[in-house]
């Protein structure tokens, strides 16, 4: 829960900074001369880029929230049983050692979502963001692709 609140209140500043900046384009345009009109239409691409940065991030946490809840449902959550440092963080020998189960489940039932999403567990385990993003993904991919899924997850 403390993770969606952060997103959320993350998500307003951003917006805020959007609207904010995107009035500071505005008013560069309106300013009118040679030099204010093209740095208004600059500036005004950030928020754009930003915008539609944070929709595709939005949409790729929801999405990736449903798996879970159907997981969970289906009983095939991973468990977050891992050793730990004192500090807290997961041990990496254990985030490895669950990698490498993982990796080889996946590697025998490649078009099983289930399989993906627990590999993308796996590598945000093991600290490795991109992977795990990219996992993540191809098991986003893989069940809406799987007929008896509503395709617009």
């Amino acid at each position: 829960m403390r993770a969606k609140i952060t997103y959320i209140v993350t998500a307003a500043v951003l917006v805020f900074y959007f609207v904010l900046v995107g009035s500071r384009g505005l008013m560069l345009i309106r300013h009118g001369t040679w030099i204010t009109v093209p740095l208004g239409v600059a500036v005004l691409i950030l928020p754009v880029i930003g915008v539609w940065f944070l929709w595709k991030n939005t949409q790729f946490v929801r999405r990736a929230n449903a798996l879970a809840a159907e997981l969970d449902a289906e009983g095939g959550l991973p468990v977050d049983d891992l050793a730990r440092t004192p500090s807290g963080r997961i041990d990496r020998d254990a985030a490895d050692a669950v990698f490498a189960e993982r990796r080889e489940e996946t590697e025998h039932a490649p078009d099983d979502w289930r399989a993906w999403f627990r590999l993308a567990v796996a590598y945000q385990d093991a600290r490795d963001t991109p992977r795990a993003r990219k996992a993540m993904q191809r098991a986003i991919a893989l069940h809406a692709a799987t007929p008896s899924s509503p395709a617009g997850v």
